[in-house]
C-alpha cells in the first residue's frame, strides 16, 4: 500500500496556494513536429526559485508547529531544494540553515543566501549532496533543528505531487507524463496522483546515465548505494534514492530510463537557442527522454516536467562543449610530429578535410628530441568525417592517440 494519499497532496495544494505559482503547461509545436506526438512542457523554471522544489519545501515548512518553528529547521541541498527551504523561512519567518556541496554552482549558493533574506545561514560542506546531507543529519540532532529532507519525507512529496494537480486539470486526457528522478520526490508526489485520479496515465522516469541510482535500486530490488558518482546533472546527482521515494517509484513508475550527460546538454542548447528557455542540466533531462521514447509516445499527449532553470551561465563553456563530444563533432588527439619545419603544414594541408577545423593546439619544442607531442583538437562538420580523417592520418604514417572519453587524460581536456 502506497502510505502517500490523494488528499496529502491536496492539503498540500491548499497551503501552498497563493505563494508558489501555478505555472504554465506549454504546447510545443516544435517538439510535437519532431516527435510526431501532442509535447507539452510543464514550466516549473518558472517558480519564483525557478524550480519545482518550492512546493515540497513550502508544504513542509507551512505544515510545522509552532515548538517546531521555534526549533528553526535544516536540510542538505544540491542548490534547488535549499532555494525552496530559503524561500520558506523568510516568508514564514523560521530560522534555517541550509548544507550545500562545495562543487554547486556559484549562482545556486547567492539565489539560496538571497532567497533566505537573512534567515537562513549556507553551510558549504563536501563534494555531493550525500556527503553534505550527512552533515546536515548531524546538525539537526546536535542543535535539535527540524531536518527537512529533499525527497524522503511524505510532506515534500505531497508538495510536489501537487504539480499532478495542475496537469490533470488542464490535461484530463494526457496519456504520458515524463519525469526527471534524483532523489525521487517528484515522481513519488506526481506518481501517487496519477494513479489515483487517472491510473490510465502512464508515468515514465528518467536519470542521467552517471546518476542512475533509482535505475540501480529498481535492478537490484532494494534501495542501492551507488560507487560512483557524476555531479555534472547536480540537481539529480544523489548517490542513494530515498527508502519512502522507493517504495513509491516501485508501484508508480511505468518505464524509467538513463540518458548520457552530452545528450543533455544537446538539449538545453536546443531549449535556449530554439524555445528560448534557460534549462538546467536536471531540468532538461525529461525533454531529452523523448528521443528514448520515440516510438512510444508518437500519437500521444505528452507532459514533460522541466523541473528547474537554475544554470550558471559560467557553465556555458562546459555544456557546449560535452554537446559536440556526445555528436561526435569534437575529438582530441595528442600527434606526434618530428620536430623539423614543415611538419604542421603537411598535417593541416593532406591530414585535415577541407571542412575540418583546428580548435585547440597545445605544443611546446623540445630542441634536444627528435619527435614532440601536441594536443590537437580538431572539429567536424559531421560526424561521419572522423573516419575519413583518421584513414589521411593512418596514410601519412602519423602516430597519433585519439583520446576517448574513458581515458584520464579526458577528464583534464572536458
Amino acid at each position: 500500500m502506497n502510505p502517500l494519499k490523494t488528499k496529502d497532496i491536496l492539503h498540500a495544494k491548499e497551503r501552498i496556494e497563493g505563494v508558489v505559482k501555478r505555472t504554465p503547461l506549454e504546447y510545443s509545436q516544435r517538439l510535437s513536429k519532431q516527435y510526431k506526438a501532442n509535447i507539452y512542457i510543464k514550466r516549473e523554471d518558472l517558480q519564483p526559485v525557478r524550480s519545482y522544489k518550492i512546493r515540497g519545501a513550502y508544504n513542509f515548512l507551512s505544515s510545522l508547529g509552532k515548538e517546531e518553528c521555534k526549533r528553526g529547521v535544516v536540510c542538505a541541498s544540491a542548490g534547488n531544494h535549499g532555494q525552496g527551504v530559503a524561500f520558506s523561512c523568510c516568508k514564514l519567518k523560521i530560522k534555517g540553515v541550509v548544507f550545500m556541496p562545495e562543487t554547486t554552482p556559484r549562482q545556486k549558493v547567492d539565489k539560496v543566501q538571497s532567497f533566505g533574506g537573512g534567515y537562513v545561514k549556507i553551510m558549504l560542506v563536501g563534494k555531493t549532496f550525500d556527503e553534505s546531507n550527512i552533515e546536515a543529519l548531524t546538525y539537526a540532532k546536535k542543535k535539535k533543528a527540524v531536518y527537512v529532507h529533499p525527497f524522503d519525507d511524505y510532506r515534500t512529496m505531497a508538495g510536489q505531487g501537487t504539480i499532478g494537480i495542475e496537469i490533470l486539470e488542464e490535461l484530463p486526457k494526457v496519456e504520458y507524463v515524463v519525469l526527471p528522478i534524483g532523489g525521487g520526490g517528484l515522481v513519488s508526489g506526481v506518481g501517487t496522483y496519477f494513479k489515483s485520479e487517472s491510473p490510465s496515465t502512464k508515468m515514465l522516469g528518467v536519470e542521467p546515465e552517471g546518476a542512475a541510482g533509482m535505475v540501480c535500486s529498481l535492478n537490484k530490488g532494494k534501495v542501492t548505494e551507488l560507487e560512483k558518482l557524476d555531479t555534472f546533472v547536480d540537481g539529480a546527482a544523489v548517490r542513494k534514492v530515498g527508502a519512502k521515494t522507493f517504495k513509491i517509484a516501485k508501484q508508480v513508475l511505468d518505464d524509467i530510463v538513463t540518458v548520457p550527460e552530452g545528450q543533455v546538454c544537446m538539449t538545453m542548447i536546443e531549449l535556449y537557442q530554439k524555445d528560448g528557455i534557460i534549462a538546467e542540466p536536471a531540468g532538461a533531462l525529461s525533454i531529452t527522454a523523448l528521443e528514448w521514447y520515440k516510438d512510444l509516445i508518437k500519437g500521444k499527449m505528452v507532459v514533460c516536467v522541466l523541473s528547474g532553470g537554475n544554470n550558471d551561465i559560467s557553465r556555458y563553456p562546459e555544456i557546449v562543449e560535452k554537446s559536440l563530444v556526445y555528436q561526435g563533432l569534437k575529438h582530441y588527439f595528442i600527434v606526434e610530429f618530428f620536430q623539423k619545419p614543415g611538419e604542421l603544414k603537411t598535417f593541416l594541408n593532406k591530414a585535415l578535410g577541407s571542412t575540418d577545423d583546428i580548435v585547440r593546439f597545445e605544443y611546446i619544442k623540445k630542441t634536444n628530441k627528435e619527435k614532440g607531442p601536441a594536443l590537437v583538437g580538431i572539429e567536424l562538420s559531421k560526424k561521419s568525417d572522423l573516419q575519413p580523417l583518421l584513414t589521411r592520418m593512418n596514410k601519412l604514417d602519423i602516430h597519433y592517440k585519439h583520446v576517448k572519453s574513458n581515458d584520464v587524460l579526458y577528464g583534464v581536456l572536458v
